[in-house]
């Protein structure tokens, strides 16, 4: 049976993974921050879960000793907190609310990942997965999200480096896309300090263009069996790329700088032209 951890099993891709994991038999444990009927019909459903503010360094040590204790050992940890908080310009916005998105969207997912990885199971192909997530706007300048923006990027190149310190797991992150979910409402709430992106929020949360949960979780599941060749250091597409196509294995085997954060590549045409 596999055992797998959802952090932030309450959020919507959380939960949506979490049932979808029970389901399939999995042993799930997962942290929620405010209980909900959500969180006591995943309790019904079988799944363990404790209280955990990622905000909060004793609540985060409190919430691994004892998943250490229950949940242990692991097979997949899945890490999906996350917020845009605060949206605005960064010369605009609250240091200290900034500081603390920077802590939710990445140390202190880096924080339960170490204190996490000593009870993963080991000994089992393909190996234990951490599945990260991954947002919008690390390609370009994204106006008014600097600290959900950085925030990812980092989650990026963690990914790769734990690839890279640690051969014997799997580190991948996903960008799901425009998924409808809670973690919107902060660009809603913001209004015109979220700029050209709060109509674009609302038209694409009205449309019926959003990617549906059950692609999500096919990803998800999908990244549970894939080999660390082919996801492991890597940040994929859930929307652009072709996972799950043998012919997309091959070449991810074959390349291991694709889908990671590099320069390599990027002067392809300035070096042809000189």
């Amino acid at each position: 049976m596999k055992r797998c951890i959802v952090i932030s099993a309450s959020s919507d891709i959380g939960l949506a993974v979490s049932r979808h994991w029970l389901s399939l038999g999995y042993a799930v444990s997962g942290t929620f921050r405010t209980g909900n009927a959500d969180v006591e019909s995943l309790r019904r459903a079988g799944a363990h879960l404790v209280h955990c503010d990622v905000s909060n360094r004793k609540s985060i040590a409190a919430a691994c000793a004892e998943l250490m204790t229950e949940a242990a050992p692991w097979d997949v940890l899945m890490v999906a907190p996350g917020t845009q908080e605060p949206v605005g310009l960064f010369q605009d916005c609250d240091f200290d609310a900034w500081e603390t998105s920077i802590t939710v969207n990445f140390t202190a997912q880096m924080r339960i990942v170490h204190t996490l990885l000593p009870v993963r199971r080991m000994g089992q192909e393909p190996g234990p997965l951490v599945l990260l997530f991954a947002g919008g706007g690390t390609n370009n300048a994204t106006l008014n999200y600097s600290a959900y923006t950085l925030s990812k990027i980092a989650l990026i190149k963690a990914c790769e480096l734990l690839d890279a310190e640690i051969p014997d797991s799997r580190f991948a992150i996903v960008g799901p896309g425009w998924v409808k979910t809670k973690i919107h409402e902060a660009t809603l709430r913001a209004g015109e300090k979220a700029g050209t992106n709060y109509a674009r929020t609302l038209e694409k949360l009205g449309s019926d263009t959003c990617v549906p949960m059950v692609k999500v979780i096919e990803c998800c599941d999908w990244c549970v069996q894939a080999p660390r060749a082919v996801i492991s250091g890597r940040n994929l597409s859930l929307v652009f790329d072709a996972w799950g196509n043998p012919e997309m294995d091959r070449l991810l085997i074959q390349d291991p700088d694709m889908y990671k954060l590099r320069r390599h590549g990027n002067d392809h045409l300035i070096r042809a032209s000189l």
